[in-house]
């Protein structure tokens, strides 16, 4: 891929939301001609994308937050996740290039029940828009279904060797599913149909419960000073 500069910003020092009495700061990429190869680039770099945004945590004394990867050829499933792929082999799912009303239905009655002691709460179509969808780029949504009743969306960029996956939620009757991690598997599963190299999974933050279930996904690669690095080969970070 081609390198390009791009002018990076550093954000005011805020209110942590994932470790509490922390202080977080984010390197904010300030570019007007943003596009799929430029992102995927930057995602490599540790960057995220928030809607249209694509940051990074830059915090001055904690580097809990570490980018990690599932390298989609050498991803094995473990004795739990078989289980969870046989309990929901009554489920099916479908990729879909367009966001619907039911999408934000069911994102809503998931936030309410399941965060909202957050930051995202309380939910609204707006928030919703401005977190998950993209204006130049091309989003996938990877409809779950129990029948023909809709009880989960992944919601995932596609890019040329990758893709990244921004945010699932589902049906909280369905809780006792695993529909959380079923999704993961479903997206590592068609990031092998589709020829991928890495399915990234966001920030693995140790210290956080709620956020440090992706070691679970073997083997996977974690960024550090010296690069990407099996997930084996280093000690988790911490503040």
């Amino acid at each position: 891929m081609n390198s390009k500069s791009v002018s990076v910003g550093l954000s005011k020092a805020f209110d942590c939301n994932y470790i509490k009495g922390n202080q977080e700061q984010l390197l904010v990429i300030q570019e007007s001609e943003l596009d799929g190869h430029l992102f995927e680039q930057l995602l490599a770099m540790g960057f995220r994308r928030n809607g249209n945004a694509i940051y990074k945590p830059r915090c001055p004394s904690c580097q809990a937050c570490q980018s990690i990867r599932v390298p989609v050829a050498s991803f094995t499933l473990s004795k739990r996740q078989k289980r969870t792929l046989k309990a929901n082999q009554d489920l099916h799912w479908k990729v879909v290039d367009k966001t619907t009303e039911a999408h934000y239905q069911l994102y809503e009655r998931y936030i309410t029940a399941r965060h909202s002691d957050g930051p995202m709460y309380p939910p609204s179509q707006a928030q919703f828009d401005d977190f998950l969808l993209c204006d130049w780029l091309s989003v996938m949504f990877i409809e779950l279904y129990d029948d023909d009743k809709l009880i989960g969306v992944a919601v995932t960029d596609n890019l040329t060797y990758s893709l990244s996956a921004i945010y699932s939620y589902f049906d909280p009757e369905y809780q006792k599913r695993s529909l959380g991690s079923l999704m993961i598997l479903i997206q590592c599963q068609l990031a092998r149909t589709l020829a991928k190299h890495f399915v990234y999974l966001g920030y693995q933050i140790d210290v956080n419960r709620k956020m440090s279930y992706k070691r679970q996904y073997r083997p996977y690669q974690i960024l550090t000073a010296n690069g990407w690095q099996n997930g084996d080969a280093h000690t988790p970070l911490s503040c």
